[in-house]
């Protein structure tokens, strides 16, 4: 599979030579085998599934791999050089998998909107896409524009570990230019989250640094016997323009759907209660991108329990929700679903039955107190 770009080097810093590069098989510090260190940290993580890549590394004949960027669940990520456009460009290899990569049609499928939006230029699109063999299966490598640090990352280097109000404000309206462009276009990221929120570079004279530090000082490393864990190179900081990454998660939304979506912590209320969602979850979780900590402290929900608490906190924060929140609602009452009495019977029956009937178990008489109500007591009295 194949995505039709453009030229990118209007995009990417030139790099000086085509020609490969000779990065040191040597002068390197060797970590413990012993040591689980980057993706072998992961609870889920199998070497098996992940392609050994090596720096120095040429893959699909044009892009030489200068250095790794970081790593995850599905994937691990590297800067490279593009020898054939002579520009520096980030590869993503994916954990082994036959599957296409949904992510490679959305941004197909945006590549072919011809209107001028404008929040197309927020969004980090796949630049290019193609497969590898690897030991134990096929590898999805997908090609984007070189990026900096996250959001959450760059709020961790700020004194109050948040953004300024002068740095909140246009970053907020950058991200909300993305998101409508992608709603424009039916399409719902249903992953917004700091993580996915990516400073733009626009000193591209650092990734060159990159590049030529790894000569001199390669990055730490353990050498397996079948590959090489290596060390993520740290991003410098960078001034650019947030950009809205990673539409793995992203889906094709005409209308309402069902089905569960978005990680437990930022996860809209209806996607939680099991309700029909649209491309509004995508504005839930505006506090979570530029705010300090989470909103709310209840994190998981893996439980019913979990649930409820996390019910809990949106209604002390937000207020009691909307009834078609809760379940959607029967038009039915008691005085229509009892059918044994008539006239004044039914009603101070119904005036029992009402007392019984509390949500509160504090507002629900007693048994002595029920053994005196009207209805109970019926015309021996």
């Amino acid at each position: 599979m194949r995505v039709n770009t453009s030229h990118p080097s209007a995009f990417i810093t030139l790099i000086t030579s085509c020609q490969p590069r000779v990065f040191s098989s040597s002068g390197f510090t060797n970590i413990d085998l012993s040591k689980p260190i980057e993706e072998e940290t992961l609870p889920d993580y199998l070497a098996e599934r992940y392609y050994p890549v090596h720096i120095g590394e040429i893959y699909n004949s044009r892009y030489q791999v200068v250095t790794k960027l970081g790593f995850g669940s599905s994937s691990t990520v590297w800067l490279c050089r593009d020898l054939y456009h002579k520009c520096y460009i980030t590869l993503k290899v994916h954990v082994r998998s036959r599957r296409p990569i949904p992510e490679v049609e959305i941004s197909n499928y945006l590549r072919t909107i011809q209107d001028v939006h404008g929040g197309e230029k927020c969004v980090r699109l796949v630049h290019d896409s193609f497969q590898v063999q690897g030991p134990h299966g096929v590898h999805q490598c997908l090609l984007y524009q070189p990026a900096g640090v996250d959001i959450s990352d760059f709020m961790h280097y700020l004194p109050e570990g948040a953004l300024p109000e002068y740095l909140l404000r246009p970053a907020m309206r950058i991200v909300l230019v993305a998101l409508d462009y992608l709603h424009q276009a039916k399409v719902v990221h249903t992953d917004i989250q700091p993580n996915n929120i990516l400073l733009g570079v626009d000193d591209v004279s650092i990734l060159a640094e990159m590049e030529e530090d790894e000569i001199p000082n390669p990055v730490p490393r353990k050498q397996l016997q079948d590959r090489i864990i290596y060390t993520s190179c740290s991003m410098p900081l960078t001034n650019g323009e947030p950009v809205l990454s990673d539409l793995g998660e992203a889906r094709f939304s005409k209308e309402k759907q069902c089905g569960l979506i978005m990680p437990s912590v930022y996860r809209a209320p209806e996607v939680m209660l099991g309700m029909s969602w649209d491309y509004k979850v995508d504005i839930w979780a505006a506090w979570t991108l530029f705010e300090q900590g989470h909103l709310f402290k209840n994190k998981s929900l893996e439980s019913t329990s979990d649930h409820a608490h996390r019910f809990a906190e949106m209604v002390s924060l937000l207020g009691p929700p909307p009834l078609e929140n809760l379940v959607p609602i029967p038009d039915q009452s008691l005085e229509g679903r009892e059918s044994q009495l008539e006239g004044g019977e039914k009603g101070i029956f119904l005036q029992f039955i009402r007392k019984v009937l509390r949500w509160l178990p504090e507002e629900r008489p007693t048994a002595l107190e029920l053994l005196s109500d009207e209805w109970l007591r019926g015309s021996e009295y």
